[in-house]
């Protein structure tokens, strides 16, 4: 059994027992959080909200919280003693998907 949901702006596939990273979200490790917005619950049989399926949930326990790799942006121009450096580490929470209610 599958269902797709809507977090932090993106739509993403889980199943039950399954390890996800979602955009940072305001809870403590070792909580419980439970997904509304199901898009599609399938199994034996697909239901397909319109465009949330009614009365679908997915739970799922807050690993940790962290921040991934860092990516360097460097902009530089050519003959003209020009360039630009940055970096950005995007934070976000590690969930395990407990429970998917259909």
């Amino acid at each position: 059994m599958y269902a797709i949901i809507k977090t932090g702006g993106k739509q993403l596939k889980v199943e039950e027992g399954q390890t996800i990273f979602v955009e940072k979200l305001a809870v403590e490790a070792g909580d419980k959080v439970t997904f509304d917005e199901v898009i599609l619950v399938a199994g034996d049989d697909v239901k397909v909200g319109t465009p949330l399926v009614e009365g679908a949930s997915v739970e799922a326990v807050v690993e940790k919280q962290g921040r991934a790799k860092k990516v360097v942006t460097f902009k530089y121009k050519r003959r003209k003693d020009t360039h630009r450096k940055q970096g950005h580490r995007q934070p976000y929470t590690k969930l395990t998907v407990s429970k998917i209610n259909a």
